[in-house]
């Protein structure tokens, strides 16, 4: 298996300008169909924070973006967000939904990105140390073993995305998928079947989850804070918000990632 190890600027600058407007119109969609399952599942509110990221730059003439927070008694932070010029070959979406404190399932962490090919991550956030945890290991993760093992023998045309930053290598989790990809509709349509089969699963392991006990609580809360925050301000990607819309603007966005500005109290 092939593997892609650059910044996102360096693989943004190094390929053709091409206008990728139809796939980020399809990860668009996806994206939307999966934020349906999410809000049908949670009581969720935007947070007046994200409302004035509803729109900024000056897409579609040029650079773009949209940014939505929302909060609820279960969820303490979602975001769903683009940002990026498809029309000059990049484009960069997440759904990422941290859950509260009452239960211990896993974050739920969706990125796609089209830098001119396809790029996506699926993960499942730990909120412990595995190799202390076995349960929880066994819970999450080893039942998909199987299944990332297979996506890495079975597509071999797919190339792992390592980056070059340490820490962000560290974020991820042993069943993580992490892939560039030609935008083609087969692969395309992996990734869709991917993230559906997850976000299920995901959902599931909601409902079945037990309860932290109270006195757990604020200490699982002050973890998963720390943790979002840090993935959020140490993202090399950042570089690309800075190209489009400058620092102060990049600062903004990054805080809407974590909930640095929010409004709403957490869960």
């Amino acid at each position: 298996m092939k593997e892609t190890l650059q910044h996102v600027e360096q693989m943004v600058d190094q390929s053709p300008v091409v206008d990728v407007t139809e796939t980020f119109r399809q990860f668009q969609e996806l994206l939307g169909e999966l934020k349906a399952k999410i809000d049908a599942r949670f009581e969720l509110a935007r947070d007046p924070s994200s409302e004035a990221l509803e729109a900024y730059g000056t897409y579609p003439d040029g650079p773009g973006g949209r940014l939505a927070a929302y909060t609820g008694p279960e969820v303490d932070w979602m975001v769903h967000s683009w940002l990026g010029n498809p029309q000059a070959s990049f484009a960069n979406l997440h759904l990422t939904v941290w859950l509260g404190p009452h239960i211990r399932v896993p974050h739920l962490g969706i990125a796609l990105l089209v830098w001119p090919e396809g790029w996506f991550y699926l993960d499942s956030v730990p909120r412990t140390q595995l190799l202390q945890d076995g349960d929880y290991y066994d819970r999450y993760y080893e039942p998909l073993n199987e299944e990332w093992l297979a996506v890495r023998e079975q597509h071999p045309e797919l190339e792992w995305f390592t980056s070059r930053a340490g820490f962000i290598r560290s974020s991820l989790s042993p069943t993580a998928q992490c892939y560039s990809f030609p935008r083609a509709e087969e692969y395309i349509a992996l990734v869709r079947r991917l993230t559906h089969e997850h976000v299920d699963r995901w959902l599931g392991w909601v409902e079945e989850a037990e309860p932290v006990p109270d006195a757990e609580r604020a200490a699982l809360a002050a973890a998963d804070l720390a943790i979002r925050r840090n993935i959020a301000e140490r993202d090399p990607a950042n570089v690309m918000g800075v190209r489009f819309f400058g620092q102060e603007t990049t600062d903004r966005l990054v805080r809407g990632l974590w909930g640095g500005d929010r409004e709403l109290p957490r869960p």
